[in-house]
């Protein structure tokens, strides 16, 4: 692994080597692919000493209900049966950070703690906590990028027109730099691990268990190479058709990269080998790259460099301006967040958007857009306008609580990532979208009809 793509290292005063290493396992639940994972197990087999790898399991977490929770914890048993096979193991801590891994820590005596970059604000402030309250160094290895976000830019960046070019110079250097090799077997020291009481932590979460879990996806590390695989096979029709909510063109991807159950480099790789061998799938290939690489590091770029990433004071100066010029324009409705929540509004196609997140756990991409510019256009101020989306997104989306998904918020209301317009009501420079903009592009009482409440739901 390449030291650049240590994020931060902490506490680096008097280090000393003789205790364990432990692998505080975060945002990248896997084994394979994994770059903090292999450099957790490169550390432990140069110090000759025992490896611990250890997830911190909260009861509860910004409004996550069973459905996300349901998923991640599926994948993880996965994990610590895969670790298992190698001659590690996965130990399972109930409870917040500060609360059960600082005493787990003090009794194992680490000589170094690996944990993965995470931009947003409860998993910096655990960080923070944790790092405050041990002597020994911490290190940051962020997992989740091709190209690491400090590597890529020191600031946040504008615009994908800004931060692409970063990005293209940058890219073939770190290709290979994804943790191949994190899943070979286990040489070094052995430790007894004892067996996860997996009902145990099932019976832990204090969860809303009234959004079901999904069945159309199946989680964890093989689902999501079996999704990759099924995407592969439909790679040519996705540059035409990803903006189409009637056609299945777009990855199904973004729940496993979410929760960590697959990285980005091996479905590059994987894009590229394909692409190589078959030169027509280039604009496809191109058109998913942009999305895969681009625009979710500049996600990350933005959650990482911006603390009010979810608030209005966040969005871009030229935003909040326009939108704050705007604040007292008439709206034509006005929703209750019980209405918006029952997709119970005027507008079919705006309702047939909620009952996909709903019932599926995801929203097409272009849908999406579309669904956050209404609740702004029916909001009383763009920060219920917020609140709201991002309540709803993260409530039923199998991705909600990502930096995906507040950059899509910002950049449908706030103009995030993006320039002005022409000035209209309510959404004064802010980018329009309207429904017969939509059946332009697809057969909107075709996608209406699909997502009715009682349609099913099937890949």
């Amino acid at each position: 692994m390449r030291p650049e793509r240590l994020h931060h290292v902490y506490n680096v005063r008097d280090p000393q080597i003789e205790g364990p290493v432990v692998y505080w396992m975060g945002r990248e639940r896997r084994v394979a692919d994994n770059p903090s994972l292999l450099y957790a197990r490169s550390l432990a087999l140069e110090r000759n000493v025992e490896l611990h790898i250890v997830f911190c399991l909260v009861p509860t977490f910004l409004d996550a209900t069973i459905r996300q929770y349901g998923f991640m914890l599926r994948g993880l048993e996965e994990v610590d049966r895969d670790l298992r096979e190698l001659g590690l193991g996965l130990r399972m801590l109930l409870g917040t950070p500060d609360a059960v891994l600082i005493p787990f820590l003090h009794e194992v005596r680490p000589s170094i703690v690996i944990t993965d970059f995470e931009p947003l604000r409860i998993k910096r402030l655990w960080l923070s906590q944790v790092t405050e309250a041990l002597p020994c160094p911490i290190a940051v290895v962020d997992s989740h990028n091709i190209v690491p976000v400090t590597v890529a830019s020191p600031k946040q960046e504008y615009a994908a027109a800004t931060l692409r070019p970063k990005l293209r110079r940058l890219l073939d250097d770190w290709y290979d730099d994804m943790g191949e090799g994190s899943d070979a077997p286990w040489t070094g020291r052995r430790s007894q691990i004892p067996a996860v009481n997996w009902s145990t932590v099932w019976s832990s979460l204090r969860v809303d268990t009234s959004v079901a879990e999904v069945d159309w996806l199946s989680p964890g590390e093989k689902g999501a190479k079996g999704a990759l695989q099924k995407f592969l096979r439909r790679l040519e029709t996705y540059a035409e058709g990803r903006n189409d909510p009637t056609l299945h063109a777009q990855s199904d991807l973004s729940p496993y990269l979410h929760f960590g159950q697959i990285s980005a480099g091996r479905i590059v790789r994987e894009v590229r080998t394909l692409t190589a061998s078959d030169p027509k799938l280039s604009a496809s290939s191109e058109a998913f790259l942009e999305e895969l690489i681009v625009r979710r590091e500049l996600a990350d770029n933005f959650t990482h460099y911006n603390d009010r990433y979810d608030s209005f004071d966040g969005l871009p100066s030229w935003a909040q301006q326009t939108l704050d010029e705007h604040r007292s324009d008439r709206r034509d409705y006005l929703y209750t967040p019980d209405q918006w929540e029952a997709a119970s509004t005027h507008d079919e196609l705006w309702n047939a958007a909620q009952h996909e997140m709903i019932r599926t756990g995801k929203m097409h991409g272009y849908m999406r857009m579309y669904w956050a510019k209404k609740i702004l256009e029916w909001s009383a101020s763009p920060e219920e306008a917020m609140a709201t989306a991002i309540y709803l997104n993260d409530k039923y989306e199998l991705d909600g609580r990502d930096p995906n998904g507040y950059v899509g918020v910002a950049w449908s209301i706030g103009g995030l990532h993006d320039r002005p317009w022409f000035e209209r009501p309510v959404y004064g420079k802010i980018r329009y979208m309207n429904a017969a903009g939509c059946a332009r592009k697809f057969d909107v009482k075709a996608y209406i009809r699909s997502q009715s409440s009682n349609a099913l739901f099937s890949r």
